[in-house]
């Protein structure tokens, strides 16, 4: 089913607004994602101007079930334009009985003024908000909906206070999405993409297919953003992609560290927990956000919310992802917004068990598991809850002018996803520890950590794992992974002059079938999702000189590295 849908809503996007095909591929689309059918006929009111408090004018087209005198809203608040597929998400939200308010932010397209990711979203959502309230179409009740970029600003609304919010769908997005992460490293692969879609979905210069082909075609991308990711030093990587500076770039790669006030400011976590809005949180297994959007999960969790949460098999690009945006979102608005009893799902907690290709309902994240050791042996096996015996450590050379690569994974492109890691795993800076075939299911659902008792010949250096399933025919498939930036201060030293660092390797719920094996990868790098790690203190955006690193992976009773396993 998913294929087709993909099919059609790609057919969608590039179909103008109006007329009998388009219809129908609508409507094929609703009844494959099971909507229910529509109630109202909708119009369109084009560019509305919305004054903002400093005089800048934001532009938004307005859908309204024609119907209703007055109905609650859905404000849609985006960069990427309000047409095309944002358009085609707009009109199934309008014929169910919701207007719909789909804008460009600030600086993007047809409104005003200029654009500095994340900074003006907060007061520029709470005008949007207090201005739609005020309207006679708006019967006052509010909801923000949208993905990625879109998602944040909904974050960023709800952070200002506004009483014109009562619920929001924050679907494959994160409370702080921009800026330095807490590791210290930059996620380049996805920064630039994002730097090269921005721009060349507004330069008029190129074909429509041009524009496609940037915009989310890996291919034609890779070849873009290339020559930045081997760029050096990371502030001119910009110049190299778009072959000009990029003002927002510039003002990241003097201000790249997490205390600075720049991203202090932009920086919404702290906020999350204040907000009492009711939240739907849609997530991806392979998605660049996961692993922030479940801390926002647990944030409101641990404020005493209830919000609740879908985790489907989907990366970053994906439309059956952003179709189940707009299903949940639909049962979470009537819920919430129409105040209809029984929209909503009995289990707040919707995941999608891999490997055993099925749903399940939970009443909270992370469900019951026993976290169970996978212990690393001698001749790269993996055996659980048996230490190893004594035994040499394993070594390696890692090397940032020839960086470990990626393969796979959460990426802001469509090579994201499982992919077969073979080539990866054949590398000599690669290191795997593996079982022996399962002789029965076995399921893993919660966080995924990694313990390693370590040795580096540099005080500044990675150290990366990867999970991956093992299939009988060789194929070695990523499920989860993750880095520790090691740097002075941090790791716990032991008494030998070891260190021991724990990954945190993100979340998965996961079903390894009999015949295959477990797999762990060792490694100390993922360029360019991951920016390399030069081997010296020098300011991340600014290091030129490369240093290598001879890694040392201890296995033995005094150093139990392990593999941290969720086991339902």
């Amino acid at each position: 089913m998913a294929k087709s849908v993909s099919k059609w809503l790609g057919l969608a996007a590039v179909v103008a607004a109006g007329g009998a095909i388009y219809r129908q591929r609508r409507q094929l689309i609703a009844r494959l994602l099971k909507l229910p059918p529509p109630q109202n006929k909708y119009s369109v009111e084009p560019n509305m101007h919305i004054p903002m408090p400093d005089g800048v004018t934001l532009v938004a087209d307005l859908y309204r079930p024609t119907n209703l005198a007055a109905a609650p809203t859905v404000l849609i608040r985006t960069p990427y334009g309000r047409k095309n597929l944002n358009q085609f998400f707009a009109t199934l939200f309008a014929e169910r009985g919701f207007n719909v308010v789909c804008q460009d932010v600030r600086g993007r397209f047809d409104s005003e003024g200029h654009f500095e990711p994340y900074v003006n979203e907060a007061a520029d959502g709470e005008a949007t908000l207090a201005w739609i309230a005020e309207q006679r179409w708006s019967n006052g009740r509010i909801g923000m909906w949208g993905q990625s970029y879109v998602g944040f600003v909904q974050w960023a609304a709800a952070s200002a206070g506004t009483l014109h919010l009562h619920a929001l769908l924050p679907a494959i997005t994160q409370s702080n999405l921009g800026g330095p992460n807490d590791e210290g490293f930059m996620w380049l692969d996805r920064t630039l993409r994002w730097i090269l879609l921005l721009e060349a979905m507004m330069d008029d210069s190129l074909t429509p297919w041009r524009k496609m082909g940037l915009s989310y075609y890996a291919p034609v991308q890779n070849q873009r953003i290339a020559p930045g990711t081997t760029e050096l030093p990371l502030a001119n990587a910009d110049e190299a992609v778009l072959g000009h500076p990029q003002d927002f770039y510039q003002t990241w790669a003097e201000r790249f560290q997490p205390d600075d006030p720049y991203w202090q400011n932009v920086d919404l976590r702290g906020k999350v927990s204040e907000i009492d809005v009711p939240v739907h949180l849609v997530a991806g297994w392979y998605d660049i956000f996961l692993q922030g959007q479940l801390a926002d999960y647990a944030a409101l969790r641990a404020a005493g919310r209830n919000p609740y949460l879908t985790i489907g098999p989907w990366t970053h690009m994906e439309f059956p992802g952003m179709l189940a945006a707009v299903r949940e979102g639909l049962d979470w608005f009537t819920a919430k917004l129409k105040r209809e009893v029984g929209a909503t799902r009995p289990y707040p907690v919707h995941i999608y068990l891999q490997g055993a290709e099925k749903w399940l309902g939970y009443e909270s994240w992370p469900p019951p598991a026993q976290e169970t050791p996978f212990y690393l042996q001698p001749l790269a096996e993996l055996a659980a809850n048996q230490l190893p015996p004594e035994s040499p450590p394993d070594q390696y050379r890692y090397d940032p002018a020839d960086p470990t690569p990626h393969l796979g994974g959460a990426l802001l492109s469509i090579e994201a996803g499982r992919a077969d890691n073979r080539p990866l795993e054949a590398r000599p800076d690669v290191l795997t520890y593996t079982t022996q075939p399962l002789t029965q299911p076995l399921t893993i659902i919660g966080h995924v950590r990694l313990r390693l008792y370590v040795h580096s010949s540099l005080e500044h250096t990675d150290f990366y794992g990867r999970l991956c399933d093992v299939a009988a025919d060789g194929r070695s498939l990523n499920i989860c992974d993750g880095l520790f930036r090691i740097k002075p201060g941090r790791g716990q030293p032991q008494p030998d002059g070891s260190l021991l660092v724990e990954v945190d390797m993100w979340a998965t719920a996961y079903q390894f079938q009999p015949g295959h094996c477990i797999r762990l990868q060792v490694s100390s790098g993922a360029h360019p999702r991951i920016s390399r790690n030069l081997g010296t203190d020098d300011p991340i955006m600014h290091g030129i000189e490369m240093r290598v690193a001879h890694q040392t992976i201890y296995h033995d009773p005094a150093h139990p590295s392990a593999l941290i396993l969720p086991l339902a």
